[in-house]
């Protein structure tokens, strides 16, 4: 028998949720410190134009959305775009649709400011990824490689 569905609810984060919302950071990007999230938390909440959306499942924290409006982005009709940054969910609210509302609340505050698409990324390898975007009505543009040379030291 699998879990019942929670209710969910989507709001914006504010700087009372930065705990919960560093914690979160640091759930999906472990490379940095929660301190270092925390930092970039406090940036974002200052400056903009990156925001984040905090879904609650029966009241609990259980994920985040993260986007940012970028001057361009691989596969986008239209510039500026609002792009996906990160979305994690905790482990025990998965396929719950917790990232499927986290995403419809971003796309639909973003269409009501006027903006016509939302880009986002993954890995090549991640295939678990691939498959949620598309679950959450993505469609793939396109595959890019990057590479990268180093400049001799002066």
């Amino acid at each position: 028998m699998g879990a019942s569905r929670p209710a969910i609810r989507i709001r914006a984060m504010t700087p009372a949720d930065r705990e919960t919302w560093a914690r979160m950071r640091h759930a999906l990007w472990p490379q940095l410190p929660v301190d270092g999230h925390l930092n970039d938390i406090t940036r974002m909440l200052a400056d903009q134009p990156r925001s984040g959306y905090l879904a609650l499942a029966d009241d609990a924290p259980a994920g985040f959305a993260e986007f940012s409006i970028r001057p361009y982005a691989n596969g986008c009709t239209r510039q500026p775009v609002p792009f996906l940054e990160g979305i994690w969910v905790e482990p025990r609210w998965r396929r719950l649709g917790v990232a499927r509302a986290l995403v419809w609340r971003l796309a639909a505050d973003l269409a009501s400011e006027g903006h016509v698409e939302i880009c986002s990324d993954a890995d090549l390898e991640n295939l678990v990824s691939h498959a949620a975007h598309g679950a959450w009505g993505f469609a793939e543009t396109e595959r890019v490689v990057y590479f990268r040379r180093s400049l001799p030291r002066r």
